[in-house]
C-alpha cells in the first residue's frame, strides 16, 4: 500500500512538471520505475498506459484554459504515434539486461538536454505568430514518439523544445498542444507494448496510481503553466534525471564502477545541478526586474505625453 501511495505521489509531481513544462511525465515516472527494478519495457508500458488516462485530462484542461493550437495536435500527433508504436514494438524485443542501459543512456541524454536547453537558453519567442509547417511538424513528431517509447519518456523533452525553439507559438499554447498531441502517443505506445509484450511485468495497480496522481494534478499543471518559471523547473527537473539515470549506469554491467569512482561523479553531478538551479533562479529574476522596468519606462512616457498634451 506505501509503494501505490508513493507511485500515486510521483505521478501528481511528475503530471505537475509535464503539464507545466511540457515534457518529463514518462521520463522522471520511467526513471523512477527502473531505479526500484521494473523491467525497461515493463516500465515503458505502465507508464504509458497511465498516460492515456492523464493525457486525455490534461488536453481537456489545457483546451478549457486556451492553451491548445488544434493543427499542431493533428500534425504532430498522427506521425508521433506511429513512431510511438515502432519504438514499442522494437523495446520489446529487446532483453532487460540489453535495455536496462539502453533506456539510461537515452534518459541520460534527455535529461542532459533538458538541463543545457532550460539553463542556458531559457524560453526564444522569436518569430511568434508564423505557421508550423507539416514538413517540420511530421519529422519531428515521427523522431519523438519513437524516442518516447524507446526511452519510457521524450515525447515533451524532444518536442516542446524543439517548437519553442523555432519562436513561431507561444510557450503556453506549445506546452498544452503537447501535452495534449500525447495521448495518441500514449494510446499508439500501449497497444505496441501490449502487441509485443502482452501484460507480462506490467503491475496494473501501479498503472492505477500513476494515474490517478497524475489525473489530479493535469488541471493544476494546466493554470500553473501561466504562472510557474520553466527555465527554473526545467533545470530542477533535468538535474534530477541525470543524477538518477548516471546512477543506473555506473551500478549497471556496462560499467559496474567502484565506489572510489561513483562519488566523485555524483558530487560533480550536484555541483553543476545546483549552479545550474542558481543561474536559472537569477536569469529568470533579471528577465522579471526587465519586464517591470520596461512596462514603468512605457507608463512614465505615457504620462509624459498626457502632460504634454494637456499643456
Amino acid at each position: 500500500m506505501r509503494q501505490l501511495v508513493l507511485l500515486a505521489l510521483v505521478g501528481l509531481g511528475a503530471q505537475l512538471v509535464d503539464g507545466s513544462l511540457g515534457m518529463a511525465y514518462g521520463v522522471t515516472s520511467t526513471t523512477l520505475l527502473l531505479a526500484i527494478g521494473t523491467s525497461p519495457a515493463a516500465a515503458s508500458a505502465t507508464v504509458h498506459l497511465a498516460e492515456i488516462g492523464t493525457t486525455l485530462v490534461s488536453g481537456f484542461a489545457h483546451w478549457r484554459f486556451g492553451n491548445v493550437d488544434w493543427k499542431v495536435v493533428a500534425k504532430i500527433g498522427v506521425p508521433g504515434a506511429v513512431g510511438a508504436f515502432a519504438g514499442a514494438t522494437f523495446l520489446s524485443s529487446l532483453s532487460t539486461e540489453t535495455a536496462a542501459p539502453v533506456m539510461s543512456l537515452i534518459l541520460l541524454a534527455l535529461g542532459i538536454y533538458i538541463l543545457v536547453r532550460f539553463t542556458t537558453f531559457g524560453l526564444p519567442k522569436h518569430n511568434l505568430g508564423k505557421p508550423l509547417r507539416k514538413r517540420f511538424l511530421g519529422p519531428l513528431g515521427l523522431v519523438a514518439g519513437f524516442v518516447d517509447s524507446t526511452g519510457g519518456g521524450g515525447w515533451g523533452p524532444v518536442g516542446t523544445p524543439a517548437i519553442l525553439a523555432s519562436g513561431r507559438l507561444e510557450p503556453r499554447k506549445t506546452i498544452g498542444s503537447i501535452d495534449t498531441s500525447e495521448f495518441l502517443v500514449a494510446v499508439a505506445a500501449s497497444l505496441g507494448f501490449l502487441f509485443g509484450l502482452g501484460s507480462q511485468g506490467v503491475d496494473f495497480a501501479w498503472v492505477l496510481a500513476l494515474l490517478i496522481g497524475g489525473v489530479i494534478a493535469a488541471p493544476i499543471a494546466a493554470w500553473l503553466v501561466r504562472h510557474i518559471p520553466p527555465r527554473v523547473l526545467g533545470s530542477a527537473v533535468g538535474g534530477l534525471i541525470i543524477l538518477t539515470n548516471t546512477r543506473t549506469l555506473l551500478r549497471s554491467d556496462w560499467v559496474d564502477a567502484s565506489d572510489s569512482v561513483k562519488w566523485p561523479v555524483y558530487v560533480a553531478i550536484y555541483l553543476v545541478w545546483a549552479a545550474s538551479l542558481a543561474y536559472s533562479i537569477r536569469a529568470y529574476r533579471a528577465d522579471r526586474r526587465e519586464e517591470r522596468e520596461a512596462v514603468a519606462g512605457a507608463e512614465a512616457d505615457k504620462a509624459d505625453e498626457s502632460r504634454s498634451a494637456a499643456s
